[in-house]
């Protein structure tokens, strides 16, 4: 008997355990007849910092407002810590904090006056005010910008202060919004060490433009096209992606296209003149000894032999530059 309470014990913790913070499903939202976002579904864990990219226009803030509750879908379900967005509205939305792309901030309050505004908006009892407030500039680094008057603060720090009152209630999902646009570089440094240092308690979704932010700052990715998800995956999965997947080769006496066609693991040749050619490989295996035995064995004269490797703009293009193909 014993056994089998610790058995169902373990089975419920683990449930537990294995919540998404967000789950995303199916969702679809449409303005008059045109559709926006078309069956996007994704789920975000304790510890991710979640990158979503897309193209204007793509639906990436649509999908944004959605999941903080701004906006609700035409079609489709959230769920934020297990929450149902739609059913339990106020319950789900004391798990999110949302800072849009332009913060909500009173230029005529100070930081001290803004955030104890922002606690008592997310109901937090006036006993907890004031050791949240002290924890959040804290974590954000405005504890010496208490007293200012927000419209007196730098770009940089009134993104802190956006920043601060989107975690003053400790919530588990944080979804940001272009948190770093018009920032001068020290401050994009400073801004994402502190979405790193975020993501270690909280679930992170972060919508930028700029693709080495991803790269810097998150483990997940996504790339939104026109309403739809057209990559949902691991950072370590896109990387192994970026990995060379062609060849550029050049030969004084060049081969015949065929020739090189016929090479096991060579998908495509692409000729790019003066006796240079691209190679598109079949998969990220080495192939270039593979290719000198054979301009060796058939006297081609091999001049170079080059990988060429995929860069995170060069993917998001070619993701984003067509028609719309399955993540």
């Amino acid at each position: 008997m014993l056994a089998t309470l610790n058995l169902l014990l373990a089975t419920y913790n683990d449930g537990m355990t294995n919540t998404a913070l967000i789950s995303a499903q199916n969702l679809h939202r449409s303005y008059a007849s045109l559709p926006a976002v078309q069956g996007v579904s994704f789920e975000l864990q304790q510890g991710d910092i979640l990158g979503f990219l897309g193209p204007n226009g793509a639906g990436k803030s649509t999908t944004m407002q959605m999941l903080a509750g701004v906006l609700a879908p035409s079609a489709g379900r959230i769920l934020i810590n297990g929450i149902d967005l739609l059913d339990e509205p106020q319950l789900a939305k004391k798990q999110i904090g949302y800072l849009p792309e332009i913060p909500p901030l009173y230029g005529e309050l100070s930081v001290d006056e803004y955030l104890l505004y922002a606690g008592k908006l997310r109901g937090l009892k006036p006993g907890l005010l004031k050791a949240a407030l002290d924890e959040a500039k804290q974590r954000c680094g405005l504890n010496e910008v208490g007293k200012k008057l927000i419209a007196n603060l730098s770009k940089g720090y009134q993104q802190r202060v956006g920043i601060a009152q989107a975690i003053i209630h400790k919530p588990a999902v944080i979804i940001l919004d272009e948190p770093t646009v018009g920032l001068d570089p020290i401050q994009i440094r400073e801004i994402r060490a502190l979405i790193r240092e975020l993501g270690q308690q909280h679930g992170i979704i972060l919508s930028t433009h700029i693709l080495p932010e991803v790269q810097t700052v998150c483990n997940r990715v996504q790339i939104i096209h026109r309403g739809q998800l057209v990559f949902s995956d691991s950072m370590q999965t896109l990387e192994h992606r970026m990995h060379s997947s062609r060849l550029i080769v050049a030969f004084d006496r060049p081969p015949p296209v065929q020739h090189l066609q016929s090479i096991a693991g060579v998908n495509r040749v692409e000729p790019i003149g003066n006796g240079r050619f691209r190679l598109h490989l079949a998969d990220t295996q080495p192939l270039g000894e593979l290719i000198a035995s054979a301009a060796v064995a058939q006297d081609w004269g091999l001049q170079e032999l080059t990988p060429e490797k995929n860069s995170l703009e060069q993917i998001f293009v070619e993701l984003t530059a067509g028609e719309i193909r399955a993540a």
